[in-house]
């Protein structure tokens, strides 16, 4: 098929950062990207550091980057850059300059298309640094018509996306750690927070969407919602009204618990673990950052997508990494015996949201 390239576009995106687009994995090359020649050896790094790294050239380098990922290998930051000049400046800083075709303003744009021309149910993208594309992907519930119609939008983006199928169904999670229930179903909660001096906790918002009253596995009533939101995001925030113990940590569903002592932002290629009622806890990877997924009930974006699984009732469970809080389960596809993607709430974002604290 012929591609029509979208006209590159030099100017920063609003709101899109190299922070948020720190990736995984593998060092990977393709026809879109190249290792500049005489390229020097980069620092050693941390997953936490390698972020804190690219927030950092990310303010200097602005529309010359092209988002970035962390060499799990190697153990060190690849930052995509689109000329030389941006290139020299990453090596100065100590991480590994990669050439790409595609600019993040050339992503944000074909986000944006994909968000005016293929919003169908059962569908999601998010950007992927390490192809240097928007990956889209298209749920068995697609038909052949929703499918052609994804292929037409993503054929006339070009280089800038690709199109994949997945075998199971995006669907919030509804049926963290422990199970809370009220006369709508069973989710999880996610994480014990404060505010203003008081008790609350955070789960999933299609969770608080249609319960408001929430009981523990005994059936003794702890709590009502203090505010939601679902859909465009996923959170809601419970307040405690009864005199329950709220520790701050997670439960691992084998006698001990993990401590929660703060928040921190997902990068692509951290490994992160999910506490939930139903399927209790699993392990996995960060795989993209700022998904939107288009449920039946309503499209959210500014998802974290991983490869850890999940099933109904894990919903608004716990994904954190070490004492850091990091999502809450949202949706997905699949379940834990044929595995699939899961997506989740940024904890960060809730807590901003709601004015609280981990605690």
């Amino acid at each position: 098929m012929k591609h029509r390239r979208i006209p590159r576009r030099r100017a920063a995106v609003a709101g899109a950062g190299i922070a948020a687009l720190v990736a995984a994995g593998v060092t990977l090359q393709n026809a879109n990207a190249s290792e500049p020649a005489g390229a020097s050896v980069p620092r050693i790094l941390s997953a936490p550091a390698a972020g804190k790294l690219a927030t950092t050239l990310a303010d200097g380098l602005g529309a010359d980057a092209a988002g970035t990922y962390y060499d799990a290998k190697t153990k060190s930051l690849v930052v995509n850059v689109l000329d030389a000049t941006a290139a020299k400046a990453v090596e100065k800083a100590g991480a590994k300059a990669r050439l790409v075709t595609n600019s993040l303003a050339e992503l944000e744009g074909a986000r944006t298309m994909l968000k005016k021309d293929a919003t169908i149910p059962g569908t999601s993208w998010s950007t992927d640094p390490v192809t240097d594309k928007v990956v889209v992907t298209a749920d068995r519930t697609v038909s052949k018509a929703g499918w052609a119609k994804l292929a037409k939008v993503v054929d006339g983006l070009g280089g800038t996306a690709e199109l994949q199928r997945s075998k199971g169904e995006f669907k919030p999670l509804v049926a963290g750690g422990d199970a809370i229930s009220g006369s709508g179903g069973r989710c999880s909660l996610g994480f014990n927070v404060v505010k203003d001096g008081q008790p609350y906790f955070l789960t999933a918002g299609h969770c608080t969407a249609s319960i408001s009253t929430w009981s523990d596995p005994s059936g003794n009533v702890i709590g009502k919602n203090e505010q939601s939101s679902f859909p465009g995001n996923d959170f809601g925030l419970v307040k405690y009204t009864s005199d329950t113990a709220h520790p701050s940590e997670v439960d691992l569903y084998n006698g001990s618990a993990q401590q929660i002592t703060g928040a921190a932002e997902a990068t692509v290629g951290m490994k992160v673990t999910r506490s939930g009622s139903t399927t209790q806890v699993h392990d996995g990877k960060v795989t993209g950052l700022n998904a939107t997924v288009n449920y039946s009930e309503g499209t959210v974006s500014g998802l974290i997508q991983t490869d850890v699984c999940a099933e109904p009732g894990d919903s608004g469970g716990s994904l954190f990494s070490g004492s850091n809080a990091i999502g809450l389960t949202s949706g997905g596809s699949g379940d834990c015996t044929s595995g699939g993607e899961t997506f989740f709430q940024p904890v960060t974002e809730a807590l901003s949201a709601t004015g609280t604290q981990i605690g």
